[in-house]
């Protein structure tokens, strides 16, 4: 049986998972949306982590509109946009490909000085089965450490490095190994517990992918504490999972999800287009 949220009143919500995610349905994203709905759209954003859209038949222009009621497109550091849609970035698995874009639980770009507020992925082709995208909740993460861990970690700072993309498989390593481009490697020192600008809610801030070391520690020393905490953010009660069709949508809170491409669909293709949001500086 679907639970849908009744507290809405110009869309349908319906929760995917106890911890995360939701469905949104009795919206075209392609229409000029009405201000109300556009706010309901954000509550459940903010209130669910990451929401889902089907059926959307979207062009680039109209999907960049909807962006931008949402938050501030900005450029992806590593990645060209499409041609004439520098804000759009193509996210593709060809049939020959084994390693795909982002294959490991991770937090968009935590290595920049203000990473994104959020990231939005349309499906355009997708395989038959497999190519599925999960999402951990980080509040859930941090609330349920032990009141000694939580104030262990008050204060402390990690840093978050884009030269870790050998271990991401993102397509850093890609740009690097094949040399099509010079790549610029970022670095960012931020709290370990970051305070939601918009909820006010705590969330660990630290993901596998981008956190090299805590703050005025080395790398063996951190690591330890770090690998404890990747391991318990990904817990299955704080995950969620979401099947992609054609004309699949997804919006995520980059402040308080993670999220894993898993990358099962050897063989097959999969090309999704990719808009990230504009972020603040972690407090």
């Amino acid at each position: 049986m679907t639970t849908t949220d009744a507290t809405y009143e110009t869309i349908e919500v319906r929760p995917v998972a106890g911890a995360l995610g939701a469905e949104i349905h009795g919206v075209d994203l392609a229409a000029d949306l009405p201000a109300a709905t556009v706010a309901e759209i954000r509550r459940a954003w903010l209130e669910h982590l990451v929401v889902f859209f089907r059926d959307q038949d979207l062009s680039l222009d109209r999907y960049l509109a909807f962006a931008e009621r949402m938050g501030e497109p900005v450029e992806y550091p590593f990645v060209k946009g499409i041609e004439g849609y520098p804000k759009i970035i193509t996210v593709a698995k060809l049939p020959h490909e084994t390693i795909n874009f982002g294959g490991v639980w991770h937090s968009d770009t935590a290595y920049l000085e203000r990473p994104p507020m959020g990231t939005m992925l349309l499906a355009r082709e997708v395989p038959d089965a497999g190519g599925d995208t999960m999402w951990a909740n980080l509040y859930a993460a941090y609330e349920t450490l032990s009141p000694g861990l939580q104030r262990m970690l008050e204060g402390v700072r990690a840093v978050n490095t884009s030269a870790m993309a050998d271990v991401s498989k993102t397509r850093e390593d890609r740009i690097r190994d094949t040399g099509v481009e010079e790549v610029r490697e970022f670095e960012a020192v931020h709290p370990v517990v970051r305070t939601h600008p918009e909820t006010g809610r705590r969330a660990l801030y630290v993901n596998p992918a981008h956190t090299a070391r805590f703050e005025d520690m080395t790398e063996e020393e951190s690591r330890p504490l770090l690998d404890f905490l990747c391991a318990h953010a990904v817990r299955p009660e704080f995950t969620c999972r979401f099947r992609w069709e054609p004309g699949s949508l997804a919006l995520w809170d980059n402040r308080c999800a993670w999220h894993n491409p898993i990358n099962d669909y050897h063989g097959h293709r999969r090309v999704m287009h990719r808009i990230t949001l504009a972020g603040d500086v972690p407090a």
